[in-house]
């Protein structure tokens, strides 16, 4: 994909990416997706030994390097800043204040910028300058006490729920809340995106059915951590898995007949679905249903019913599983497989502007468009601002 593609709901804002880890580089893929022009300040150093393509996180976007430590490097991103909507980050906190590129630097320059930070703990509190990473954040937010089987460690769950759930989607979320407050007032402000808070947010359901009194701290014995019989995930004859979640009485119905379970459907007169004191026996009883058949064999007798039964697919099986190929959810992308842009636009549709770039490709074009001709760029060049 030589050219760049220029689609979707967000074409005419421009974002810069301050080069990071984690939710910043996510979010500025969710921008550019959605068709924003993301210019990302990558940091001066020897270029990736790996094809640039491979980085998946950093599609889309156009590269300048410049050296932040620099007077003049400074200058070239404040000149950057002038043109743009958002910025985002994800240093530690005083750091972009230590190079004279924080917030108020900023709006000297640009009034009206949304200027996204993104950190493990936030802005502010006492563990606000130590190092973290995902697994630290949701261990503080209670969430990852809550992931895991009775009586074992908590499992950590990749690092979807920090860095990108938590941390990337909500600060694009934040940034896009403030970025429409800013086109009706012209002032621009500081969206203080931290994992730690964002993790804690998307856990508001646990946290209603604790207040209910639907929930226990212990793990593995609620109704959605695989305590439930009919929320689980089991192993089948061929050392495959099936997930299931036929929560609600009709779905659990259909599953019950589904796998030969029938009997239960009348006992539940005298023991109901969520009553907890048959889970255990309930749930051995499922598991030496299902490990009767292969993944495949439940699979096409269960999929596509109201059981809410699935296969368990590996990384490698998801791309060519028929809805997920109806629904084009994976692309490829110059040969590289991927998924593809969420969610669906009926107007203004998203797309993979291009694959990811080595860093500083862009270098020259930016600050032509900044105004630098070639006499100006080898004067940044020579007194180092460009690294």
């Amino acid at each position: 994909m030589s050219r760049r593609r220029r689609g979707g709901p967000l074409v005419g804002v421009r974002v810069v990416e301050m080069g990071a880890l984690g939710p910043v580089p996510f979010a500025g893929m969710l921008f550019s997706d959605l068709g924003a022009d993301v210019i990302r300040v990558d940091r001066p150093g020897p270029p990736p030994a790996e094809d640039p393509a491979l980085f998946l996180t950093k599609r889309g976007r156009r590269s300048i390097v410049v050296d932040a430590k620099n007077e003049h490097g400074r200058g070239v991103i404040l000149d950057l800043v002038r043109t743009a909507d958002v910025l985002l980050e994800g240093n530690r906190p005083g750091i972009m204040e230590k190079l004279g590129l924080g917030p108020e630097d900023c709006h000297d320059a640009r009034p009206s910028l949304v200027y996204g930070r993104a950190t493990g703990w936030g802005q502010d509190g006492p563990n606000a300058h130590t190092a973290g990473h995902d697994i630290n954040y949701i261990a503080l937010s209670g969430v990852l006490w809550g992931i895991g089987r009775p009586d074992e460690r908590p499992t950590p769950p990749l690092n979807l729920l920090g860095d990108y759930g938590g941390g990337g989607m909500l600060l694009a979320f934040g940034v896009l809340a403030a970025l429409h407050e800013a086109r009706a007032s012209g002032l621009g402000q500081v969206v203080d995106a931290a994992m730690l808070d964002g993790t804690a947010l998307m856990s508001m359901l646990i946290w209603e059915m604790r207040v209910r009194g639907l929930h226990e701290d212990a793990r593995g014995v609620n109704l959605l951590d695989t305590g439930a019989p009919f929320y689980d995930v089991y192993e089948c004859s061929d050392g495959r898995f099936v997930a299931v979640g036929a929560l609600e009485p009709q779905f659990y119905a259909e599953l019950c007949r589904g796998v030969g379970f029938e009997e239960h459907l009348d006992a539940d007169r005298r023991q109901p679905q969520l009553d907890r004191s048959s889970w255990p026996a309930r749930k051995q009883e499922m598991q030496r249903l299902f490990a009767q058949r292969t993944r495949d064999e439940w699979q096409s007798l269960l999929e596509h019913t109201d059981a809410c039964v699935a296969p368990v697919l590996s990384w490698a099986e998801a791309p060519a599983h028929p809805h997920n190929v109806a629904r084009q959810t994976f692309a490829d992308i110059d040969g590289v497989l991927q998924p593809a842009p969420a969610p669906r636009f009926s107007r203004t549709p998203a797309a993979v502007q291009a694959p990811a770039c080595a860093p500083g490709e862009h270098t020259a074009e930016v600050l032509a468009e900044l105004g630098a001709d070639d006499e100006e760029q080898t004067r940044l060049r020579r007194i180092g601002a460009l690294g």
